[in-house]
Order: C-alpha cells, then sequence, then structure tokens
C-alpha cells in the first residue's frame, strides 16, 4: 500500500535527495504501523516532536500500535522553539 510521509522544518534534511515540498510517498506493508513507516528515515526520536496520521496527532505511546492505510498521510515536524 502507498503512504504520504512529510517531514517538516530540519526534519527535511532526513528525505532523499530530489524529494520535493517536503513529501514522498512511500510503498508500505498492509497494517504498517506509524513507527515502522518512520524507521527507514532514521528520524532521532527527540527531534519527532508532533507526529500527525490525516491531521490527528498520534502520541509517542501509540506511535508502534497505530496502523496506517492506504493514502493516509503522516506528517512529523521536530520540537520549534521562538522568541
Amino acid at each position: 500500500m502507498r503512504v504520504t510521509v512529510k517531514l517538516y522544518a530540519t526534519l527535511a534534511d532526513y528525505l532523499p535527495a530530489g524529494t520535493r515540498n517536503n513529501r514522498l510517498e512511500v510503498e508500505v506493508a498492509e497494517n504498517a504501523v506509524v513507527d515502522a513507516v518512520l524507521a527507514p528515515f532514521s528520524l532521532p526520536a527527540k527531534l519527532t516532536h508532533l507526529v500527525l496520521l490525516n491531521g490527528v496527532f498520534v502520541p509517542p505511546g501509540e506511535r508502534a500500535s497505530a496502523c496506517l492505510k492506504d493514502g493516509d498521510t503522516l506528517a512529523v515536524w521536530p520540537p520549534i522553539a521562538g522568541g
């Protein structure tokens, strides 16, 4: 099945070269979970602050069990500070 992964801000550096608009469609196994989909990107856990599955927040404790379906979108943001 195919899902879209979007990595924002500094996480875009973890996308393959040539990726456009901070998004990549990937082929994953049926019933793949959030952690499994993100694993190939080698994102440091401390940088995966905000994870949304189809616009709904996935808490860290649910990322190993939250299953994706064909056509889903997974978006990830790092912690952001300002001031």
